[in-house]
């Protein structure tokens, strides 16, 4: 039995692989490394984590 005429795909012109070509190329080589080498904002949060953690551990002031 074969499909019916509306379940035939047509052949794709690689339209999502050019746009995403096009990305890849406009892009800097360098942002990932730039991204990673950015200084991290820390949050008052985080330092109270700090010290629960360090008192978890048994170390003292």
């Amino acid at each position: 039995m074969t499909k019916h005429l509306v379940d035939h795909r047509t052949a794709s012109e690689g339209g999502r692989l050019q746009n995403f070509l096009r990305l890849e190329r406009s892009q800097s080589a360098t942002a990932p490394r730039t991204l990673h080498q950015r200084p991290q904002t820390r949050s008052n949060a985080n330092s109270r984590l700090q010290h629960y953690l360090r008192i978890e551990r048994g170390e003292q002031v």
